[in-house]
């Protein structure tokens, strides 16, 4: 089974990249790119061998791949189609070989080779003496074999949940993550660089030593330093632990095997969807207002690339200034990236509609009703954005300790809001572009162009509407009358108020009288 496991892989390898040249010519840059990546983390391990803190970096290092072989099948579960066991569910296979095979065939693949490379990096730069190389040649494999049985572990256990929608909504939310990580090794790296170097995360590594699969690099160092024993047990730990994954595989494929899914499973009784029915809406006006608005809500709840791009805005909107707070470098003024970021929300609002827009298309039949889908659109995305900037605004200014800035940044806040919602309803209207629903694009092919304009000149245009308010805070600072600058906020919030009105009274009309081009942009997807 193992041989058949193994060209089945191939196979699959082989056969997608027949399907076209763009497929091949994207495989063999990605083959290119890691194995260069690969390459020049190989040589940097190499010329770390005898160095004091050669031992932390391989720790550290093992232990972020472990992670990452942990973390990856959750947010790219189509990244390797053999990594779905419901596939082979109705075949009679037994567990144990099954797992082999499984196992044997998931080290062929652009992945294992990038962790053997980097593993062997690690192994030698911790190693000195021959003891130590020959602990280092059982070490390397076992960390390999230990990162991809846990991948295929994690996978097993979750397949259920990633091929739902929930799991979808996972997947698209992996830009999040990617967003967030760097925004944290920058903060990492800042604090190590001012801690003194390397040194200060051998606390860590001494920690990391015992925790598989790092403990069999841990093991490798122990034996360099002539401590035989801890090697002994850093290198059981690591067998311990890859019996361990193992194991937890095998019973998550018999269950997987002979448990049902939810197909076989009635979704939800009717007494609870009767209970569910006309309670969303309490909250919210009556008539169009309130049907539109909960619509969009709905969407920022239920459509996965909506909910990826609202909890991107969010995430990003608090993490940089409270971040840069938190290293003492930042400015007060970095709170208004909160209403920056939510105010994109505005833009391409016909967008995530899709083809669907054509019903909304079916309900405004003068410039009238385009002002009254504009306004609730904008008041749903106001229900979020106004309490979430006032609240990012009120924590940076306390981490600051600067609460006399704080009227004037809220009041900015509110007229960068106001403008990006003016320029966004326009901008929807004028360029709007399709977003498709599957896979991880944001832009139908053809319209990326569409899409930069829409943007990136709706944030320009946003930001010279707000001239005026950035003059007058200016002004009031360079004068020395900074205790009349709680003037901002009240002039902020009447600024921004009256620019998102002016916005959307002058995006209606061009939004009732392009109906036509609209849908034909937001349905390309």
């Amino acid at each position: 089974m193992t041989r058949v496991l193994v060209q089945l892989k191939l196979a699959l390898l082989r056969n997608g990249l027949r399907q076209s040249a763009g497929r091949r010519a994207a495989y063999i840059a990605s083959v290119t790119v890691v194995l260069l990546i690969a390459a020049l983390q190989l040589l940097g391990l190499v010329l770390l061998h005898g160095t004091a803190h050669a031992a932390t970096v391989g720790i550290l290092l093992t232990a972020l791949l472990a992670l990452g072989w942990a973390v990856l099948p959750l947010f790219f579960p189509s990244g390797d189609e053999t990594l779905d066991p419901t596939r082979l569910v109705m075949l009679p296979l037994r567990p144990d070989p099954l797992v082999r095979g499984l196992l044997v065939a998931s080290l062929v693949g652009i992945g294992p080779l990038f962790t053997l490379c980097l593993t062997a990096g690690a192994a030698y730069a911790a190693a000195r003496g021959p003891a130590a190389a020959v602990v280092a040649v059982l070490a390397v494999p076992l960390t390999v074999l230990t990162c991809v049985a846990l991948a295929r572990a994690v996978a097993a256990a979750n397949i259920r949940l990633l091929t739902s929608r929930k799991g979808r909504d996972l997947a698209v939310l992996s830009g999040l993550v990617v967003a967030i990580g760097a925004q944290l090794v920058n903060f990492g790296a800042q604090r190590l660089g001012s801690a003194g170097g390397v040194g200060a995360l051998d606390p860590v590594a001494d920690v990391l030593r015992w925790i598989p699969p790092a403990s069999a690099i841990g093991a490798v160092s122990a034996t360099s330093s002539g401590s035989y024993g801890p090697a002994a047990v850093q290198l059981l730990l690591c067998v311990a632990g890859l019996a361990a994954v193992l194991v937890s595989w095998r019973r998550s494929l018999t269950r997987l095997m002979t448990s049902p899914d939810g197909s076989t499973i009635q979704a939800a009784e009717p007494g609870r969807r009767g209970r569910r029915t006309g309670s969303g809406r309490r909250l919210l006006p009556a008539g169009r207002t309130g049907a539109v608005m909960e619509r969009g809500l709905r969407y920022v709840w239920r459509d996965p690339k909506t909910k990826a791009a609202w909890v991107t805005s969010l995430a990003i909107g608090l993490i940089i200034p409270v971040l840069n707070a938190a290293q003492g470098t930042g400015s007060v003024y970095f709170a208004c990236f909160a209403s920056g970021m939510l105010g994109i929300q505005m833009y391409n609002q016909f967008g995530q509609d899709t083809s669907a827009f054509w019903m909304v298309a079916m309900t405004i039949a003068s410039p009238r009703d385009a002002y009254a889908e504009l306004r609730a659109r904008a008041l749903a995305l106001l229900l979020i954005t106004l309490p979430y900037a006032t609240l990012v605004t009120v924590v940076t200014t306390a981490m600051l300790g600067a609460w006399a800035d704080l009227p004037e940044v809220l009041g900015l806040s509110f007229a960068l809001l106001g403008a990006m919602l003016a320029t966004g309803a326009w901008s929807s209207a004028r360029f709007p572009y399709s977003i498709p629903q599957e896979g991880y694009k944001n832009v139908a092919p053809g319209q990326a162009g569409l899409a930069w304009i829409s943007i990136f000149g709706g944030m320009v245009a946003a930001a010279l509407l707000c001239a005026p308010v950035l003059a007058l805070t200016i002004t009031l600072h360079a004068s020395g009358a900074d205790s009349w600058s709680w003037l901002l906020l009240p002039v902020g919030a009447a600024y921004g108020a009256a620019a998102a009105c002016l916005g959307l009274r002058l995006a209606a009309p061009r939004t009732a009288a392009r109906l036509p081009e609209i849908l034909a942009a937001v349905s390309k997807g």
